[in-house]
Protein backbone atom coordinates (compact mmCIF):
# COMPACT_ATOMS: atom_id res chain seq x y z
CA UNK A 1 0.00 0.00 0.00
CA UNK A 2 1.21 3.28 -0.52
CA UNK A 3 0.20 7.07 0.33
CA UNK A 4 0.01 10.08 -1.59
CA UNK A 5 -0.16 13.35 -0.84
CA UNK A 6 -3.55 15.08 -1.36
CA UNK A 7 -4.53 15.62 -4.80
CA UNK A 8 -6.48 18.40 -6.25
CA UNK A 9 -10.48 18.98 -5.50
CA UNK A 10 -11.28 17.28 -8.06
CA UNK A 11 -10.35 14.01 -7.31
CA UNK A 12 -13.47 12.12 -5.65
CA UNK A 13 -11.56 9.21 -4.14
CA UNK A 14 -9.67 8.83 -1.05
CA UNK A 15 -8.58 5.46 -2.38
CA UNK A 16 -7.12 4.19 -5.85
CA UNK A 17 -6.39 1.39 -7.31
CA UNK A 18 -3.80 0.89 -9.85
CA UNK A 19 -2.34 -1.95 -11.72
CA UNK A 20 -2.93 -4.11 -8.39
CA UNK A 21 -1.68 -1.61 -6.27
CA UNK A 22 -3.47 0.05 -3.70
CA UNK A 23 -3.14 4.45 -2.90
CA UNK A 24 -4.31 6.12 -0.77
CA UNK A 25 -4.37 9.97 0.29
CA UNK A 26 -1.85 10.60 2.79
CA UNK A 27 -4.19 13.59 4.80
CA UNK A 28 -6.79 10.42 5.43
CA UNK A 29 -4.02 8.20 7.04
CA UNK A 30 -2.36 10.89 9.19
CA UNK A 31 -6.30 12.04 10.50
CA UNK A 32 -6.87 8.27 11.39
CA UNK A 33 -3.20 7.93 13.36
CA UNK A 34 -2.76 11.90 14.63
CA UNK A 35 -0.34 12.52 12.27
CA UNK A 36 0.85 15.38 9.80
CA UNK A 37 0.29 14.38 5.83
CA UNK A 38 3.84 14.71 5.02
CA UNK A 39 4.81 12.39 7.67
CA UNK A 40 2.98 9.57 6.31
CA UNK A 41 5.03 8.99 3.22
CA UNK A 42 8.67 8.51 5.27
CA UNK A 43 6.49 6.80 8.31
CA UNK A 44 5.19 4.62 5.29
CA UNK A 45 8.60 4.00 3.88
CA UNK A 46 10.52 3.16 7.16
CA UNK A 47 7.77 0.50 8.71
CA UNK A 48 7.20 2.86 11.11
CA UNK A 49 3.08 2.97 9.84
CA UNK A 50 1.90 -0.86 8.66
CA UNK A 51 -0.87 -1.70 6.65
CA UNK A 52 -2.89 -4.72 5.38
CA UNK A 53 -5.55 -4.38 2.49
CA UNK A 54 -8.29 -7.13 2.24
CA UNK A 55 -10.53 -7.91 -0.28
CA UNK A 56 -13.96 -8.67 0.42
CA UNK A 57 -16.03 -11.65 -0.21
CA UNK A 58 -19.60 -12.37 -0.08
CA UNK A 59 -21.77 -10.43 1.24
CA UNK A 60 -18.60 -7.90 1.08
CA UNK A 61 -17.69 -8.10 -2.45
CA UNK A 62 -16.47 -5.31 -3.88
CA UNK A 63 -15.09 -3.72 -0.37
CA UNK A 64 -12.05 -3.57 1.21
CA UNK A 65 -10.54 -3.24 4.60
CA UNK A 66 -7.66 -1.51 4.93
CA UNK A 67 -5.98 -1.34 8.27
CA UNK A 68 -2.53 0.77 9.57
CA UNK A 69 -0.98 0.56 12.47
CA UNK A 70 1.09 3.12 14.47
CA UNK A 71 2.41 2.85 17.40
CA UNK A 72 -0.43 2.72 19.89
CA UNK A 73 -3.02 3.70 17.29
CA UNK A 74 -4.83 1.25 14.45
CA UNK A 75 -6.74 3.19 11.72
CA UNK A 76 -9.16 0.85 9.97
CA UNK A 77 -11.19 2.19 6.49
CA UNK A 78 -13.82 -0.04 4.78
CA UNK A 79 -13.76 1.26 1.02
CA UNK A 80 -15.60 0.82 -2.13
CA UNK A 81 -14.79 -0.21 -5.13
CA UNK A 82 -14.48 3.32 -6.17
CA UNK A 83 -12.29 3.85 -3.64
CA UNK A 84 -14.81 5.90 -1.52
CA UNK A 85 -14.45 5.57 2.75
CA UNK A 86 -17.61 3.91 3.83
CA UNK A 87 -16.65 3.44 7.14
CA UNK A 88 -13.67 4.32 9.18
CA UNK A 89 -12.58 3.64 12.69
CA UNK A 90 -9.61 4.30 14.60
CA UNK A 91 -8.57 2.95 18.04
CA UNK A 92 -5.94 4.70 20.28
CA UNK A 93 -4.53 3.29 23.37
CA UNK A 94 -2.37 6.47 24.44
CA UNK A 95 0.46 5.85 26.83
CA UNK A 96 -0.25 1.86 26.38
CA UNK A 97 1.10 -0.70 23.99
CA UNK A 98 -1.68 -1.68 21.61
CA UNK A 99 -2.38 -5.46 23.03
CA UNK A 100 -1.40 -8.04 20.25
CA UNK A 101 -4.60 -8.97 19.85
CA UNK A 102 -5.55 -5.61 18.16
CA UNK A 103 -2.80 -6.59 15.44
CA UNK A 104 -5.26 -9.53 14.07
CA UNK A 105 -6.58 -9.24 10.94
CA UNK A 106 -9.82 -11.23 11.01
CA UNK A 107 -12.33 -10.09 13.53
Amino acid sequence: MNARLPSSASDHSAVRFKDGAVEIDASIVGAGLGLEPHKVLDLMRSNAITSVCEHGIDDDAGRYRLTFFHKSRRLRLIVDERGCVVRRSTIDFGDRPMPVRMHRIVE
